[in-house]
């Protein structure tokens, strides 16, 4: 079993839309979209959710103001200023400003202070007409998105070898933080996604750094390649720079706009450029792939 990563190292790139035409290309891999903290996988795939499962992580510091006695231990010792008293001296934690470090609780005299386990979001798993999905909502402010990608990852690998899957297509976030190294963890390939613009050369390079530090092989496709065939032209010498190799280049087509709009996998229309261009896309990730295992 095989796991391809998607990448991008800035939002907007086609990384979603491209994912989704490997998903419909090969018809039966376990999809994972990682991108926890704007998931869109699922616009494109409509998927029926057969389960919804919360996650929770983390805790945040909770007074019960009936045991508290005003002492004030808890606002001279909390270091991210997220315990006030009211008039009557009684302590509150403000939610959004606690860290959950629980040194109030630990030092309180009266243990009046609770440790309330975080609910962060949501997990699912859902069919698709490609295969089985994986996928998650972080609650919009939650924290521990890396967390959640590592549960939504570890999930998807479980229930694929369940089913005898032979490769996990993973929609992974943009950028290079913490939910990004989540889901670079297990990857076989990683097929990063960029554009021809200063910013999309700046950001790849940071993206293909990440990939060789965990020593995952890494592939390039170019996304709209001939709006600037300047910068088309950079983003292939900075690759051949760092030998990583160009599997292709998707142009420009307006039937890409149609297809999200009506959110289709764009390999649905077959005869648009942008679709054939995605299948030998995939043709080469594929051969790349055997080309790994037979190592």
């Amino acid at each position: 079993m095989k796991e391809l990563l998607v990448l991008s190292g800035k939002g907007g790139t086609g990384k979603t839309s491209i994912t989704a035409s490997f998903a419909v290309l090969n018809q039966d891999a376990m999809l994972v979209d990682c991108d926890v903290d704007a998931s869109d996988l699922h616009l494109l795939l409509s998927p029926e959710t057969r389960e919804k499962n919360d996650f929770i992580s983390g805790v945040t510091a909770r007074v019960r103001p009936d045991d508290c006695t005003a002492c004030g231990t808890c606002v001279d010792i909390c270091h991210y200023d997220a315990i006030s008293t009211s008039e009557d001296g009684i302590a509150h934690v403000e939610p959004f400003t606690c860290e959950g470090c629980a040194v109030c609780a630990h030092f309180c005299p009266e243990n009046a202070i609770d440790l309330e386990p975080d609910h962060c979001g949501y997990w699912y798993v859902s069919d698709t007409d490609y295969g089985p999905m994986v996928h998650a909502r972080l609650i919009p402010g939650e924290e521990n998105s890396g967390k959640l990608v590592a549960l939504v990852k570890k999930e998807a690998r479980e229930r694929a070898e369940k089913l005898s899957k032979d490769i996990i297509l993973v929609d992974g976030p943009p950028g290079i933080g913490c939910p990004v190294i989540a889901s670079v963890s297990g990857a076989d390939m990683i097929l990063v996604v960029t554009e021809p613009t200063q910013s999309g050369l700046h950001d790849l390079e940071r993206v293909l750094g990440l990939c060789r530090h965990f020593k995952i092989p890494a592939c390039v496709c170019i996304n709209k390649w001939e709006l600037n065939k300047r910068l088309s032209e950079e983003v292939e010498k900075a690759c051949e720079r760092l030998q990583v190799p160009v599997v292709g280049k998707i142009p420009f087509d307006e039937t890409v706009v149609e297809s999200l709009v009506q959110g289709i996998p764009v390999v649905k229309y077959k005869d648009c450029s942008a679709s054939k261009s995605i299948a030998n896309i995939w043709s080469a990730i594929q051969k790349m792939l055997n080309q790994e295992e037979q190592k």
